[in-house]
């Protein structure tokens, strides 16, 4: 006679909504953003003036510098609004208290000898950096939108094309960013967690 033992299921992870819709408009946003500010560079790039290195237009948004900038704009305020809300989502909910850096996760990284507690450590850093790397990108992106009623933020940064550089340098920061999160979660839960973050 044998017996049979029902196999152990595993758990597939469960995220809010609030989080689905956060990630999601985020991919979004940040995709029309990225390709219309290389169309906006191509018009004038950071390196070299208007002779100096382009991208290839199958990476752009926009079609000419005007219609990148409508493009860019637009983006930006579905990012920001996307943002400040999920900020306030955060805060309400008390999600912040395990999604960011910790005093633990500090001690972890001096201490801890469990792999899975280090991923979690280096996830909520990660997680955590990418907040002041967002604020510098709004903050010099509205440097630029708007130069006249803002001058100080040029003047912080010590001229235009400074402006520029620091704004331009935030997208392979924010890139790096993506891609260390999208590793991290996948250590930590499989492709399962990065793909209950958007459905």
């Amino acid at each position: 006679m044998t017996s049979t033992i029902p196999a152990k299921t595993r758990k597939f992870p469960i995220q809010a909504i609030g989080a689905k819709l956060f990630h999601s408009c985020n991919i979004i946003s940040l995709l029309l953003m990225v390709t219309s500010g290389l169309q906006i560079y191509n018009a004038n790039p950071v390196f070299g003036g208007r002779a100096g290195l382009h991208v290839p237009p199958i990476f752009t948004l926009g079609g000419w510098l005007a219609g990148g900038r409508h493009w860019h704009f637009a983006a930006m305020w579905l990012f920001s609004l996307n943002l400040l809300w999920y900020g306030i989502y955060v805060l309400v909910t008390r999600r912040w208290l395990h999604r960011f850096v910790g005093i633990n996760d500090l001690k972890a990284l001096q201490k801890s000898q469990n792999p899975q507690r280090l991923v979690y450590a280096w996830h909520r850093i990660a997680y955590t950096a990418i907040i002041p790397i967002l604020v510098l990108a709004l903050f010099t992106g509205i440097g630029m939108y708007k130069p006249a009623q803002f001058p100080w933020i040029v003047d912080i940064f010590g001229s235009w094309e400074a402006l520029r550089i620091v704004h331009f340098a935030s997208v392979p920061m924010f890139i790096l960013f993506a891609v260390i999160h999208s590793r991290l979660a996948r250590q930590a839960g499989g492709s399962q967690l990065t793909e209950s973050m958007f459905w």
